[in-house]
């Protein structure tokens, strides 16, 4: 489920950004990505979105990151290691998985964060999940 056709899109404050390459939706302490079909989630594309997160939040942003694997797409899972030593901003994340390829991707993703990756089955669990994070409750 896309993430306008959800409740939540209405009860959360967000703010929309479209790239090229998805659609993300800014939350105050976390993102909710949604890549569009058949893009490769490459370097330059995670520099462009961590350009436009910064100056959003600012440098001293600290957040956590729901990918919405509402469509098919690929990417390179040693580019969490590599987004981890240059920018280093995300405390957590969240994949929305709808089949099992998209499963055993996040599996293969979790390999290569040292952050918390918790696999989920619906937005609403990703979302409840984000906003009850330890990192963000002060």
């Amino acid at each position: 489920m896309f993430f306008e056709k959800s409740n939540y899109f209405k009860l959360l404050k967000h703010h929309k950004i479209t790239l090229s390459f998805g659609d993300f939706y800014l939350l105050d302490n976390f993102i909710i990505a949604e890549l569009h079909e058949g893009i490769h989630f490459d370097w330059t594309k995670i520099q462009k979105l961590a350009a436009e997160l910064i100056r959003h939040y600012g440098y001293e942003l600290k957040i956590g990151f729901i990918i919405n694997r509402a469509n098919s797409y690929s990417s390179d899972p040693h580019l969490w290691t590599q987004f981890d030593q240059e920018f280093g901003f995300i405390v957590a994340t969240a994949i929305v998985v709808y089949d099992d390829i998209s499963y055993m991707n996040a599996t293969l993703e979790k390999q290569f964060t040292e952050n918390s990756l918790k696999r989920c089955s619906s937005l609403e669990e990703a979302i409840h999940w984000m906003e009850n994070l330890e990192e963000f409750k002060s």
